[in-house]
């Protein structure tokens, strides 16, 4: 049978159509996903274009059977890989859509009652007396009460009470029948002498969820070149643009929900300047002895902060640093495990040689450690084996961030992208939105180039005072507010444009020489502790040993990424 020219070409055109029509599909994917510039779009879709054109000319003729087959062949070649380039696209955006504009932050009140009490549930203790902290998480707590009070129909009989330290006593005393309680404040108890075990005395029989917005200060509006010429503003103010964002990372405990409010036992401050490609890493101690958002001025550790939300994390390190935190990212280090290992394992570098106090005993070498997710946690959350306590382990958990970083803008990440996706879901959230998510990589994708990153840690004095959150004296770290001004300072310079060296940063300070009323005691269980106590168990001055004073605000444990 004689095949017609029409005939002939029919095949042809049905399947250059048909590829036309997936490559037009793969072009808006690109265009919907925001994540290239039109540029780069463009370039895609000409590369595609270019494709079917040469796909066209060797399957334009059913009778030449060769080139047909060859033709089909690439046409499957191109439709697989923009199949696969979907897959991950999808992925992509997916796992960015989880992780980013995450505005909102679960406080969870709990009600508790003793171990053998009879109550299952909120209704059977509907009769109960109800013991409440009288002004610490107020706000909470009253919310949680009114949502109580709805669920069992009726009003809700409390019982205050000032300090964590009475309403436990007040619970297993008889005082009263059941507590409520931020869950969060459980971790309080494990500071507090003689209270270590009240957890295990306790059950919950019943969750209230409080719900609040994460607010976020917004950046100022873009400047122009010419706007910076002539203006002789230096502030903060002034400089601020699109391009240059300050974040707060939080590395929460290994419990409970990435939503949910914790104790917070990672804090960084994150100056990024995305003009300069400069990134600065600010640690503080999560022992730091300061004034919360909401405490009216009286001190409190820094990782209670974390008790009354990200929102208090937040206000409470504007205060410290005189900034305007824009945005936060949130980490659950327990999750943090499996991203490491998705990536293959990071490099990390350890200012001393030392061995991990932990049940696992992990060994690191002074220098270079490449690292699994288990022994980077273990690396992160580490003290005790230090002279410095928690200042090392700050430190170290910006070696960690680092290692991640740079890991993640190898070309190994190619290799294991899927799984890396898979394993962000529960741990990390942020307030940063997915449309600017995709702006900061547009800009990385049009003018390439490598980031700087510089670490640096304020300091203190070791000292045993009263926090605002709790009912006793405990180790706190009265911070040496030189090392805080330096802090300020290297902020500054990122802000406004100026390089800033690891040299600089390491460059030491001089510590504080205002006289304090605190007692200078060393960090409980460190190195520092151990080497500062008699034979008869006290300190070797007489002192508790709570924690270890430090002159010095450098960080030697990072460089600057090349």
């Amino acid at each position: 049978m004689r095949i017609t020219k029409k005939q002939d070409r029919m095949p042809g055109i049905i399947l250059t159509i048909l590829l036309f029509v997936a490559e037009i599909a793969f072009t808006v994917l690109l265009l919907y996903t925001n994540l290239l510039s039109a540029k780069y779009i463009g370039i895609v879709f000409a590369v595609l274009l270019v494709l079917l054109l040469i796909d066209h000319l060797l399957i334009r003729k059913f009778r030449k059977q060769i080139r047909f087959w060859i033709g089909i062949i690439l046409m499957v070649i191109i439709l697989a890989v923009l199949g696969i380039a979907s897959f991950y696209i999808y992925k992509t955006v997916s796992a960015l859509d989880d992780i980013t504009g995450v505005n909102k932050e679960i406080t969870e009140i709990n009600v508790y009652v003793k171990q053998d009490d009879a109550a299952q549930s909120l209704m059977d203790a509907a009769s109960y007396s109800f013991g409440i902290l009288a002004d610490l998480d107020r706000e909470n707590t009253d919310t949680a009460l009114q949502q109580m009070a709805s669920e069992t129909g009726g009003e809700v009989s409390t019982k205050e009470y000032s300090s964590l330290t009475e309403l436990a006593d007040g619970l297993l005393k008889g005082d009263c029948q059941a507590i409520v309680l931020n869950r969060a404040y459980l971790d309080v108890f494990d500071e507090i002498d003689n209270y270590a075990s009240f957890s295990s005395q306790i059950r919950e029989i019943a969750s209230e969820q409080v719900e609040k917005l994460v607010e976020r200060n917004t950046p100022a509006p873009v400047q122009t070149d010419v706007q910076a010429e002539d203006s002789s503003d230096t502030t903060q103010d002034a400089a601020v643009t699109d391009q240059i964002y300050t974040i707060f990372v939080s590395g929460i405990d290994t419990r409970g929900d990435i939503t949910a409010s914790s104790r917070s036992d990672v804090n960084i401050v994150l100056t990024v300047n995305a003009r300069t490609k400069q990134v600065l890493m600010i640690s503080t101690p999560r022992d730091y002895y300061v004034p919360l958002s909401i405490s009216n001025g009286v001190p409190d550790k820094l990782t209670h902060a974390g008790i009354y939300g990200i929102n208090v994390c937040m206000d409470t390190l504007n205060m410290l640093y005189d900034t305007d935190i824009n945005y936060y990212f949130r980490l659950n280090f327990a999750g943090f495990v499996q991203i490491i290992d998705a990536l293959g394992g990071i490099t990390v570098n350890s200012d001393y040689d030392f061995d991990s106090k932990n049940i696992l005993g992990y060994h690191f070498n002074k220098g270079e450690n490449y690292v699994n997710g288990e022994q980077a946690l273990i690396f992160a959350r580490e003290r005790y084996a230090f002279q410095e306590g928690d200042r090392q382990r700050g430190k170290n958990q910006m070696e960690v961030i680092r290692g991640v970083v740079k890991k993640a803008l190898s070309p190994e990440i190619l290799t294991s992208y899927s799984s890396i996706l898979s394993s962000l879901d529960g741990c990390f959230g942020t307030n940063i939105t997915y449309e600017e998510i995709a702006q900061i990589l547009q800009q990385q994708l049009t003018n390439g180039g490598d980031w700087t990153i510089v670490s640096y840690s304020v300091n203190g004095t070791g000292a045993t005072e009263k926090p605002y959150s709790m009912s006793q004296k405990a180790y706190v770290m009265v911070p040496d507010y030189n090392t805080v001004d330096k802090a300020k300072s290297l902020m500054e310079k990122v802000r406004n444009g100026e390089v800033v060296t690891q040299e600089e940063a390491d460059a030491p300070v001089g510590s504080t020489s205002e006289s304090t009323d605190t007692q200078s005691v060393t960090e409980p269980g460190t190195v520092a502790a151990e080497t500062a106590t008699n034979a008869d168990g006290t300190a070797a001055d007489g002192a508790t040993t709570d924690g270890a004073a430090a002159t010095d605000g450098t960080t030697t444990d990072t460089t600057t990424q090349q």
